[in-house]
């Protein structure tokens, strides 16, 4: 069932002294020279072949919709609905704040894997004291644990609205995604990003056909990308603010992403690794920005629909389903269930990966994908399923809520070392962060740590 990993040959892994052409010195920031290569099925099995811009703009395209999809599912939903019906469009600003430190994070984690040849979590394991990277991998696996009950509570919850299905039953129902997962995994990893790709395409089609019949005023959104202070003196609005922190930037995505951009068959120098850090670059940007559209669309139809009518209480994306209809119309329903049922879906592809990435990163051991799969859909459909029948819709509807704040609160404890990794010289050699960068860094792990403590704070006073 599981399997202790041992380190194999690999080539040099570090960025940066070697004279382009050459390839770079053995690392000498790691308590360990060489890693194993991270999901080894599908290592370097992507070629990148070409010499023009476009070709091989083509061939990085794929980890950053991998990564993009974390930043669309149903957490996001919960979390937008209820900022957008409740509060307008004030906290669209909190979220172009967060895609882009989701951005920039994201950035740093392709580079680490790309210049290090290690993962997130290798990196963790290689770097800390072992009591250290256990903590950090049981912090990795609680928000793992939390992003996935949002995607069994969110596709439960489609299936409930498109075809009637108990949520209870629905719940029992997403377990069985895994062997969707390995069906593709199995057939490799183009394939699975181009089906990724796809239904990205199909959720955010849905998302402007939602936008074209709500007709927010352009005056209103604008302005709602302009911070405002009372997100900050609003407990209320701050709780809401933090939870879609917590649903936009999700800690496995650093993981999952230092990873995947391994798939790419780049070269082993320091002029190949530095362009495969810009291309990786683009393509988590381009496809963060797709996130940040379907993110911004679902506050803003919320604040359209539900909160210029009066309906400021819309939390549950139940609702938001029984008043679009009156609304809007029919068709506005079932499209919004629709993208609710493929963004949910989409979210479980990656969840695999990132689960098998961290296990094996800490703790150097393999489980088998089926099992590590069923692991992961276990310990969220357990709590899930009992919320849904000791409480019903509601309850499960806030334990979504509460599972991106959850999601929140385990941010740091990957920020931190991801900055502090790629800011180090010795373990980066010359791709190393420059000196602005690692001050923007550090500004957005410290904006995201003093936030959650803030948070926590006027959770344990009452407020």
């Amino acid at each position: 069932m599981a399997t202790r990993l041992d380190p194999k040959p690999t080539p040099p892994l570090t960025g940066g002294n070697a004279p382009a052409g050459q390839s770079s010195p053995v690392p000498t920031g790691w308590r360990r020279a060489r890693a194993t290569p991270s999901l080894v099925e599908v290592y370097r099995t992507v070629p990148v072949d070409g010499k023009s811009w476009w070709r091989k703009i083509a061939a990085f395209a794929g980890p950053g919709y991998l990564v993009a999809v974390g930043y669309m599912d149903p957490g996001n939903w919960a979390t937008d609905l209820a900022g957008g019906s409740r509060f307008g469009y004030t906290l669209l600003s909190v979220i172009l704040a967060s895609n882009l430190m989701a951005i920039l994070l994201q950035g740093l984690a392709s580079k680490l894997g790309i210049v290090t040849g290690r993962d997130l979590a290798q990196a963790c394991r290689d770097h800390y004291s072992k009591p250290t990277g256990i903590l950090l991998w049981i912090a990795c696996e609680i928000a793992i644990a939390a992003c996935d009950l949002a995607e069994v509570i969110g596709s439960a919850i489609a299936l409930n609205l498109l075809f009637h299905i108990p949520i209870a039953v629905g719940i029992v129902i997403t377990g069985l995604d895994v062997l969707i997962v390995l069906y593709l995994q199995n057939k490799g990893f183009r394939l699975l990003e181009a089906l990724v790709i796809a239904l990205i395409a199909t959720v955010g089609a849905c998302f402007l056909f939602e936008i074209i019949l709500a007709q927010p005023p352009l005056g209103a959104v604008l302005r709602g990308f302009i911070p405002s202070k009372e997100i900050v003196s609003d407990p209320s609005m701050l709780y809401i603010a933090v939870g879609i922190l917590g649903a936009t930037v999700m800690p496995h995505n650093l993981y999952l992403h230092s990873s995947i951009v391994q798939t790419r068959q780049y070269e082993e120098t320091f002029a190949g690794r530095r362009e495969a850090v810009r291309f990786a670059f683009i393509d988590s940007t381009i496809a963060l920005t797709f996130a940040l559209f379907i993110n911004a669309a679902i506050l803003i139809i919320a604040a359209a629909t539900f909160h210029t009518t009066g309906h400021t209480e819309v939390a549950e994306i139940q609702d938001a389903f029984k008043l679009l209809t009156p609304l809007l119309g029919s068709g506005a329903s079932i499209v919004f269930a629709l993208a609710l049922l493929a963004s949910g879906q989409n979210s479980t592809l990656t969840g695999t990966l990132a689960g098998q990435i961290v296990m094996e990163g800490f703790l150097n051991i393999r489980l088998r994908p089926w099992l590590r799969r069923l692991i992961t859909r276990g310990i969220a459909i357990v709590p899930a399923a009992i919320v849904a029948i000791m409480y019903g819709e509601t309850g499960a509807a806030k334990l979504l809520i509460l599972s991106q704040v959850v999601l929140s609160m385990q941010l740091s404890f990957a920020v931190f070392p991801l900055v502090a990794f790629t800011s180090d010289k010795l373990k980066m050699g010359e791709l190393v962060n420059p000196i602005w960068l690692k001050i923007l860094a550090y500004a957005v792990a410290f904006i995201i740590g003093g936030l959650n403590i803030w948070l926590l704070l006027q959770i344990f006073r009452g407020s």
